[in-house]
């Protein structure tokens, strides 16, 4: 793989709320040093909803050497909302660009489901639940490309009037995008036990098409069974107006089984041709670790932090950082030295 990369979340915006309740300088800082020093990866997909915390992180990251996927992603917003923030961050990108650094500019992510106006339903949950339903239709699914298509149509050209880089969007394969404007083919791709024995095979069919292909998202949940059920990993996660609250059950933590679906994955897209790679993600600070007292009051289980986000105290890998490194922290960093 050219570029060896992980997703860092400068926190996501929903409905007012940052699932990112504490921005330090400092520490992005150094995640982002240790990103690119300890973890090897010569890429990182810098994702949120505030510009102004995607033009730090990605500054810095830049700064550090770092290819930067320069990746606002919206929830829940209409399509004036989301072009009036791809101008922004195009424009910002820009900046970055022309300093020299090598960047990427990631026009949305999965905006059927995680946005208004592509699939029936007012929330996330809903719209997942229509397209689990027997009686939906190939045609009705179709709706959904053409729709995504048409927006796409509008935020290609806004983009590169702002921006003179490389452009790409992060989909799922239900959208069915054309990528003939776009300079990178790029998919959020998770494997699940229903399309295990095909995945190989999958991934070398993208390849094939001709553009270089990025992987802008993969990863699996800590706990045992999570990949088997590949993107499905939060469907455990109860929440309510704030965020994430409680899982839904007891589950039993298992680290080793998300750092060999990272690594597994990581050898089927090298092995496979694709350009560049993301692990999903280095941490969810919604998301925290806790060992003791209810089971179900454990988050990080659900969470596809490669790092264990910590509460009231400091790792002891990283003294200074609230956090511990899981298993699929060593996995990524092992791969991507030898690779």
């Amino acid at each position: 793989m050219r570029a060896k990369g992980i997703s860092y979340d400068t926190g996501f915006l929903r409905k007012g709320m940052d699932s990112r309740h504490q921005f330090d300088p400092e520490v992005v800082e150094h995640e982002l040093r240790i990103i690119r020093d300890d973890l090897h990866c010569t890429a990182v997909r810098v994702t949120g909803g505030d510009p102004d915390r995607l033009e730090f992180a990605a500054t810095y990251a830049a700064d550090l050497g770092l290819e930067v996927w320069f990746s606002p992603y919206p929830l829940e917003l209409t399509a004036d909302e989301m072009l009036s923030l791809f101008a922004d961050c195009a424009q910002r990108a820009e900046r970055l660009r022309q300093r020299g650094a090598e960047v990427v500019f990631v026009t949305g992510a999965e905006l059927s489901l995680m946005n208004i106006g592509f699939l029936p339903g007012d929330t996330l949950d809903e719209r997942v639940e229509f397209l689990t339903q027997p009686e939906v239709l190939p045609e009705r699914v179709a709706e959904v490309g053409t729709r995504v298509n048409d927006f796409l149509g509008k935020v290609v050209p806004l983009v590169r009037e702002h921006f003179g880089g490389k452009i790409t969007y992060a989909a799922v394969p239900l959208e069915r995008v054309d990528w003939s404007p776009f300079d990178i083919v790029s998919l959020d791709l998770y494997r699940s036990a229903e399309i295990a024995d095909q995945f190989a095979e999958g991934v070398r069919g993208l390849v094939a098409q001709g553009k270089p292909v990025a992987i802008t998202e993969f990863g699996a949940a800590g706990y045992r069974g999570a990949g088997d059920v590949g993107a499905r990993g939060l469907e455990i996660v109860e929440y309510d107006a704030t965020g994430p609250v409680r899982l839904n059950g007891e589950y039993v933590r298992d680290e080793a089984g998300q750092a060999a679906y990272v690594r597994e994955l990581l050898e089927v897209f090298d092995a496979g041709g694709i350009d560049s790679a993301f692990v999903f993600i280095f941490a969810l600070y919604d998301m925290p670790y806790r060992p003791d007292g209810d089971p179900r009051n454990d988050l990080d289980l659900a969470s596809y932090g490669i790092v264990k986000v910590l509460e009231n105290r400091q790792g002891d890998t990283y003294p200074d950082m609230p956090w511990e490194p899981k298993s699929a922290f060593t996995a990524v960093a092992e791969f991507y030295r030898r690779h």
